[in-house]
């Protein structure tokens, strides 16, 4: 099996900074992309970030210039640092990756973490 691991969650005031970190294990052939969702209360899932292989990076409209992801592919992990936090940015956050089993080396599925909580607010 193939499990994701969050770290890096928390409260934090406006304007402030948190760095989430997931990391991947398990019966792993490769990884292709790599990245972030996150769901407010009420709301549905959405994506945040996403590193592809090759350095390809997306993002969401509403947190360019604030969040950057990056990846350790030595590692299997994956980072989201995320500055300038806004109270619409409160929600939990799912670290997600695309991953080809060692026993199916060419088909790539979604793994999901268990969600990290964070909370912007004074």
């Amino acid at each position: 099996q193939v499990q994701l691991v969050e770290s890096g969650g928390g409260l934090v005031q406006p304007g402030g900074s948190l760095r989430l970190s997931c990391a991947a294990s398990g019966s792993i052939f490769s990884i292709d992309a790599m990245g972030w969702y996150r769901q407010a209360p009420g709301k549905q899932r959405e994506l945040v970030a996403i590193a592809r292989n090759g350095g390809i990076t997306n993002y969401a409209d509403s947190v360019k210039g604030r969040f950057t992801v990056s990846r350790d592919n030595v590692k299997n992990s994956v980072y989201l640092q995320m500055n300038s936090l806004k109270p619409e940015d409160t929600a939990v956050y799912y670290c997600n990756a695309a991953v080809a089993h060692i026993t199916t080396p060419l088909y790539f599925r979604d793994y999901w973490g268990q969600g990290t909580q964070v909370t912007v607010s004074s």
